[in-house]
């Protein structure tokens, strides 16, 4: 089944990596958010389970090994096309993690990556919903 114009959902997972009141952030590479800041992450492989592919998508994306920690939340992406045909469907399951504050290594699909404060998140080119899990992703880490 391919992403583009899926007969069903796409079940994906993203990670919320913080260190040291900073969290990691990917720029996509392609489509269908290429350009744009977010969380890294992907879609879950075929006999993987969600933690194992929330640290694999980490790795393949930043270089850097994650402890995967609790589920933060659950977010439907659906995006149409020019004509309004439903062109993506996605379930996304988004994780807290915790890595050591090391630079990332941008690879995979991911053209960048950078850790931002999280006092710097309204500047940080992120949708109001990523900004929405990474907040109660922090207040979870606090907690």
């Amino acid at each position: 089944m391919g992403r583009r114009y899926p007969d069903r959902p796409v079940l994906g997972v993203g990670a919320v990596v913080l260190s040291g009141g900073q969290v990691l952030l990917v720029q996509r590479g392609h489509p269908p958010s290429q350009g744009l800041w977010s969380l890294p992450g992907g879609a879950v492989e075929l006999g993987e389970n969600l933690t194992q592919a929330v640290a694999r998508e980490v790795r393949e994306e930043t270089g850097l090994t994650v402890e995967v920690g609790p589920l933060v939340g659950v977010f439907e992406r659906l995006l149409k096309d020019a004509q309004g045909r439903l062109e993506y469907h996605y379930i996304l399951l988004d994780y807290l993690c915790q890595a050591e504050m090391r630079p990332p290594q941008a690879g995979d699909d991911a053209a960048a990556a950078r850790w931002v404060a999280l006092g710097d998140l309204d500047q940080a080119g992120l949708t109001p919903d990523t900004i929405q899990v990474i907040r109660r992703a922090a207040a979870l880490h606090k907690g």
